[in-house]
């Protein structure tokens, strides 16, 4: 497998064509060959590589200054389903480039100034939000497994998921997965279908002094699964539109709670969460990054099949059950 080093030594010796002259022994580690030496970073050196911010990774900033990565393990890339170099083609590049640089700072951020209630800033996206639960540090939902990692050009801080920010408002987000402008397959069309047949786009959408959310994003398999369950069949986005308007209007209240944006960490372990719909959500016990929810009429729990997407009016966690009232 390719690694890092071979880009390392690309960025060190960008003037000549003789990159076998250069070896590990002759720099002083950067973030780049200092995650190489890990194996459990090969999928996060071949993101890397795919994504164009590998020299990022290598050298020093423009300004000469440092960077902080928080950099997630293979484990973290399996979550979403990416576990090879094969794997990272189910992101379009654009969306893989501009998550990586939302791992980065610039600067050093060690591990003493990451404290519960402050947030980060990152090279592309939005602040992130540090979030202290019994006794472990998260960044947003993905929990710190190690701190200050020392590299020639700044620091490593290793976590267990990966960090997900779209940039944009929770429509606009939603709208980009159906577009196939994350996933190169289309993802909650059945959903964004709801939400225009059901005239909600519009409070869901960002705009001065609105509210932020957290949103419960079924995915196109859990409308199906509905469907289903319902004896309706739901093969097709537009077939949302057999089923009376209010009765979807209920069901897509029920999956959004207006209290800010929570990730994972945030939520109480068999607490409860009031819709927009005037129902309940009960949650379950907070393991290994994730929480199960539950509508009031669900025989079963939905999992977060990927949670803590930040938006930029609220937090959106998809999930593989549709939320009954």
């Amino acid at each position: 497998m390719k690694h890092f080093f071979s880009t390392l030594c690309l960025g060190l010796v960008l003037s000549t064509t003789l990159l076998t002259s250069c070896h590990k022994d002759s720099v002083e580690p950067s973030i780049a060959n200092s995650a190489v030496a890990n194996d459990d970073f090969s999928v996060l050196e071949d993101a890397a590589i795919r994504g164009g911010v590998a020299v990022v990774l290598t050298n020093k900033a423009a300004n000469g200054g440092d960077y902080t990565v928080f950099a997630p393990t293979n484990a973290a890339f399996a979550r979403l389903g990416l576990r090879s170099a094969e794997d990272l083609l189910a992101l379009r590049k654009p969306f893989l480039t501009t998550t990586l640089l939302y791992h980065t700072a610039a600067g050093l951020l060690p591990g003493s100034s990451l404290q519960p209630g402050s947030t980060t800033a990152s090279v592309a996206g939005p602040a992130r939000r540090i979030i202290g639960r019994n006794g472990a540090l998260y960044v947003n939902g993905s929990q710190l497994l190690a701190r200050d990692v020392q590299a020639a050009n700044g620091l490593v801080h290793p976590i267990d998921k990966v960090l997900l920010a779209t940039g944009a408002d929770i429509v606009q987000s939603a709208l980009a997965l159906k577009n196939g402008q994350v996933f190169v397959q289309p993802e909650l069309t059945f959903l964004v279908e709801a939400l225009v047949y059901c005239e909600l786009t519009g409070a869901l959408t960002a705009s001065p002094g609105s509210p932020s959310f957290t949103v419960f994003a079924p995915t196109d398999a859990a409308f199906k699964q509905l469907g289903q369950q319902l004896g309706v069949s739901l093969a097709q986005p537009a077939d949302i539109r057999k089923l009376p308007k209010a009765t979807v209007t209920a069901v897509l209240l029920n999956h959004v709670v207006n209290n800010g944006g929570k990730f994972t960490p945030e939520f109480a372990d068999n607490g409860s969460l009031p819709t927009l719909g005037g129902g309940t959500l009960t949650m379950g016990t907070f393991a290994a990054g994730v929480i199960p929810v539950r509508g009031k009429g669900n025989d079963q729990p939905a999992t977060l099949v990927i949670p803590d997407v930040q938006c930029t009016n609220g937090v959106v966690h998809v999930i593989d059950r549709v939320l009954l009232p």
